[in-house]
């Protein structure tokens, strides 16, 4: 995808966010990130678009430091005005996005062709699966584009996926997990391996019945890249119905188990 594409999708997303959020009450608990309510996770995600944007504006060599979670969850004002404060932060975050010199220089926390495609990457996606946590609120379940689902399983698995802080227990090893978008053609193989997941791309097929690359049987998680997006993400529960897992689930269960994103 492209910046413009980011930056266009976290505009839809974040207004999704907002209105779901509307809906569902800022008292309303979220199902997938215990113990939060609607009003945390609107002061979660605008204290993200506001470190983010900080990026951009302010340049720093090296990712900011931020605030602790307990600290974010105090902030953001009066609650009858989070939902503004929070789509203040949001429409600020990307037109800085948008007016940005794409040369611009600044730290991030993986790789990416640029600093600018990484952090319009990153909160596109921060943004979208925190829609998903709103409409959970509600009881809903968000689709996205599939081209933009199967990005974001790409950079959970090729991005997050490679982070040492994910890194499952030194001793696991021999498996491997294959994730295949079938709406898309996209698919991913993962191995763990010293106590590191090694992820690569594949072709559906491939990452399907396990052929190419270096084939080995395993555990296949498959569907349109919507779901397995939100899958992966630990935002649809054990076993989706559109979905299909297959095999041995013993490296997907250690996946879930070792790459769960937390903002600290």
């Amino acid at each position: 995808m492209e910046i413009a594409e980011y930056i266009d999708a976290l505009r839809g997303q974040g207004t999704a966010l907002a209105e779901a959020a509307g809906r569902a009450g800022l008292d309303a608990a979220v199902p997938a990130c215990p113990p939060w309510l609607v009003k945390d996770l609107l002061r979660h995600t605008g204290y993200i678009h506001r470190w983010a944007a900080r990026h951009i504006t302010e340049r720093p060599a090296s990712v900011l430091d931020g605030l602790e979670e307990a600290e974010i969850l105090r902030g953001g004002g009066p609650e009858e005005d989070l939902i503004a404060w929070f789509l203040a932060g949001h429409v600020a975050l990307a037109e800085t996005l948008a007016r940005a010199d794409p040369a611009l220089e600044c730290g991030t926390f993986m790789a990416a062709p640029s600093p600018l495609a990484f952090w319009a990457r990153r909160q596109a996606h921060e943004t979208a699966i925190h829609r998903a946590d709103a409409e959970s609120a509600s009881g809903s379940t968000p689709g996205y584009p599939a081209d933009f689902a199967a990005d974001g399983i790409d950079e959970l698995i090729m991005g997050f996926g490679r982070r040492r802080k994910y890194a499952p227990a030194a001793s696991a090893a021999g498996g491997r997990l294959h994730v295949a978008a079938t709406d898309t053609g996209d698919g991913w193989h993962i191995e763990a391996h010293e106590g590191r997941l090694q992820p690569q791309r594949a072709a559906v097929q491939a990452a399907a019945d396990g052929a190419g690359g270096t084939g080995g049987a395993g555990c296949t998680v498959s569907g349109p890249a919507s779901a397995v997006y939100l899958f992966l993400w630990n935002r649809s529960g054990p076993a989706p119905a559109d979905v299909t897992i297959g095999g041995d689930r013993g490296l997907l269960t250690l996946w879930q188990a070792s790459v769960r994103v937390r903002w600290n």
